[in-house]
């Protein structure tokens, strides 16, 4: 490693104040990044210089999506709904767990659950899982989202003016509670928490303003409405459900008297699940012995050890229906096509990954593949052979840049590339068959680690029958923004064959790479100063460095204009944050008023037209409809509704938004206050952003070495793996 020539030598870093821990609980587990919201800082000034509106403007693709998205929920919700009986389970069990499982099968039955909640919860078998169906047909472009009308709205800013809550919620308010979202909320206050953003301390307020002295602590509405609210944060930082004991530790500290009776109470009135999972401790079951001679009557067999989760409908259900479609794919040979000798023959005689992740897939329906970003070109070859042996196969990767980038390392496929966005919407994609299925017969998804269980549960519900699945991707990077670790998941459980790629990533910064995935930051030899270290001494310091690598450095030692650097930050907020590093380098790469809500003609924007998925992007300029600006995926115009929401100025992003990007250059800024939250895969997937070149501006000292040998990824609590173990036959070896 080397210095930036164009830095000056800097003391060692001085002690910084720790950030501020996060008040929510259960706490973000996705790194350092600030907050979860991807996109804009909240209200902007309206687009100006613009008058009247315009035509309304086709549904967008994030709304195709979330339309995607409805459908398989009411298909999910079906297939709930015609269960004939629900499985029988657990019939082994006794005491707390036992009683547990009664209390779950009361709340299904529509009664009164017969247990409370334990309160030293181990925890008990699983919930039964829906039964296999196949999905109904889906039409081959979703309807475009009717969202609440006019006059719901309107009234629903009624009620908030009451409660001296902002009517800008409005929309939102009425969109998540659906019809009559007035009446809901006038009845429930605390229901306003079903809106994004608003945490229970503003729900406690309103609710004062409406309800004068009877909005109590106590009151069962707030507890149950703030335990959705807490389920909700947990699945924003990967959870798909939460241990019992740690929801009840997070109700106290909000407040709540009673949190036993509270999650009791969520549970009869159908708001919150319970699971009974059993543990794999790894040591055998005890028996119970015979009765001898003399003997009253046989001792009590042993109880199983079990864990309590406690989760949200919607997850749990996606959750399932995932489990049953790839244990599906495991369990069901592919469709007949080419013979071995045929893939063979396709794939080449070699003895390399590639070859490897074409015999896997030839022969299973589901196949997983992991590796750095030169392992990409492993999945497309195998796109390219089954193209050339008459298969449609199809790639989808989790941005367009990503998608970009595969398409141009596939040679003679007749399918092609999509977005895993654009696949669901049918935006993009080889369409949909008679049956509403995908018509394809191979799908590779780079990017797998993006995958949250929706949207991997919407893409195997898609599938057609007999077709393979291949899921790549490069575990070290930070996991998805949505709840769930379905990439890891499997990963861990092998329910099928696993290629790992033997192919490296090239140079300095490969190197480097590689080392921290190992979990450890070493000193590579970088002659060309491809990898540069830029220690500094304050937040201050950091910026100017910034900035200065940024317009000067990186320009005139690699030729690398500013546009096509990529500086990475922690968070959005804070001394050396998004906005501030934004700011700076509007200021010294296009210097404007922001005439068009804080935006100009030319400058570097972040577009997330939905949560968890960002696109770097340029200012075309302003429209009556809205702000029209150029991404890898073509132009895009933003309509001035949702130009607050969806738009950051994108010269500095958070490496969450960056997970699938890539650029030449990348500078990293790790200020001071960021070392206590970092992670080995915040920084792995920072580091991995850059090509060519690499700097690191960094006021942390050995706290940096500390947090990649030390500070692996958090866990996340998910139910996949104990899911899918009944179903699955005994995990593969490569």
């Amino acid at each position: 490693m080397s210095t930036d020539p164009a830095a000056a030598p800097a003391d060692e870093d001085a002690p910084a104040p720790q950030a501020a821990a996060p008040e929510d609980a259960p706490p973000p587990e996705h790194g350092p990044e600030e907050t979860r919201d991807e996109a804009g800082d909240g209200e902007a000034p309206a687009l100006s210089g613009q008058e009247g509106e315009g035509a309304a403007p086709a549904p967008s693709e994030a709304e195709a999506e979330l339309a995607a998205q409805r459908e398989l929920r009411r298909r999910i919700e079906e297939r709930k709904a015609g269960r004939e009986a629900p499985v029988e389970a657990g019939g082994k069990l006794q005491g707390v767990a036992a009683d547990l499982l009664a209390a779950v099968k009361a709340v299904e039955g529509g009664a009164t659950p017969t247990a409370f909640l334990p309160e030293t919860a181990p925890a008990a078998p699983r919930r039964p899982a829906p039964e296999p169906a196949r999905p109904a047909p889906a039409p081959a472009t979703p309807a475009a989202p009717t969202g609440p009308s006019d006059r719901a709205v309107d009234e629903v800013a009624a009620v908030l003016a009451d409660g001296s809550a902002p009517a800008a919620l409005a929309p939102a308010v009425a969109e998540a509670l659906g019809d009559g979202a007035a009446e809901v909320l006038r009845e429930d206050p605390w229901q306003l928490l079903h809106a994004r953003g608003v945490r229970p301390e503003q729900a406690d307020g309103f609710a004062r303003a409406l309800l004068g002295a009877e909005a109590r602590p106590d009151d069962a509405r707030r507890g149950r409405a703030v335990t959705g609210w807490l389920l909700e944060q947990a699945a924003l930082a990967g959870h798909t459900a939460l241990e019992a004991d740690a929801l009840r530790a997070a109700l106290g500290q909000r407040a709540v008297p009673d949190p036993e009776a509270t999650l009791r109470e969520a549970v009869a009135e159908g708001d919150v699940l319970v699971f009974q999972d059993p543990l794999d401790t790894g040591a055998p079951t005890a028996q119970a012995p015979a009765a001898g001679p003399g003997a009253d009557e046989a001792e009590e067999p042993a109880e199983t050890p079990v864990r309590v989760l406690i989760g949200l409908e919607r997850y749990a259900l996606a959750e399932e229906s995932l489990a049953d479609g790839l244990a599906g794919l495991v369990n069901t040979p592919p469709a007949a096509g080419p013979g071995p000798e045929e893939w063979q023959g396709a794939g080449g005689e070699g003895r390399g990954s590639a070859a490897e992740l074409i015999r896997a897939a030839a022969g299973h329906g589901l196949v997983l593949h992991s590796g750095g970003e030169a392992a990409r070109a492993e999945p497309a070859a195998l796109l390219t052979a089954a193209a050339s042996l008459g298969l449609r196969a199809w790639g989808a990767a989790h941005g367009p840049d990503s998608r970009a980038r595969l398409a141009a390392a596939l040679t003679g496929a007749e399918g092609g590339a999509a977005t895993v966005a654009g696949l669901l919407s049918g935006a993009e994609g080889p369409g949909r068959d008679a049956e509403g299925s995908l018509a394809l017969d191979l799908l590779v998804v780079l990017d797998a680690p993006q995958l949250d269980v929706e949207s991997a549960a919407m893409l195997v519900e898609a599938l057609p029958d007999g077709a393979r699945l291949v899921l790549s991707g490069d575990p070290g990077l930070l996991g998805s923004a949505g709840p769930g670790r379905v990439f890891g998941d499997l990963l861990a459980a092998r329910p099928c064959p696993v290629v790992v790629s033997r192919t490296p990533d090239p140079g300095p910064v490969g190197e480097l790479v590689s080392g921290v995935g190992a979990g450890e930051l070493t000193a590579v030899d970088a002659p060309g100063h491809e990898v540069a270290i830029v220690p500094v001494r304050d937040p201050a310091e950091a910026v100017h460095r910034t900035v200065q690598l940024v317009t000067e450095s990186v320009p005139r030692a690699f030729q690398v204009p500013p546009e096509q650097t990529l500086v990475v930050t922690p968070g959005h907020g804070g001394a050396a944050g998004t906005r501030v590093l934004n700011a700076a380098l509007k200021e010294k790469c296009n210097p404007g008023p922001g005439r068009f809500a804080g935006f100009d003609p030319g400058d570097r924007v972040a577009y997330s037209p939905a949560p968890g998925r960002t696109e770097l992007g340029q200012v075309l300029g302003a429209e009556q409809e809205g702000l029209r600006l150029r991404c890898a995926g073509g132009e895009v115009l933003v309509a001035r509704d949702r130009v607050a929401a969806t738009l950051r100025h994108g010269w500095a992003v958070t490496a969450h938004q960056a997970v699938t990007l890539r650029a030449p250059a990348a500078v990293v800024v790790v200020p001071g206050d960021a070392g206590p939250t970092l992670t080995r895969d915040w920084l792995y997937t920072a580091f991995a952003r850059a090509e060519r070149h690499l700097s690191v501006v960094q006021g942390v000292g050995p706290t940096l070495a500390t947090a990649i040998a030390e500070h692996p990824a958090k866990q996340r609590t998910t139910r996949l793996p104990l899911l899918l173990k009944p179903q699955l036959p005994a995990p593969a070896t490569t």
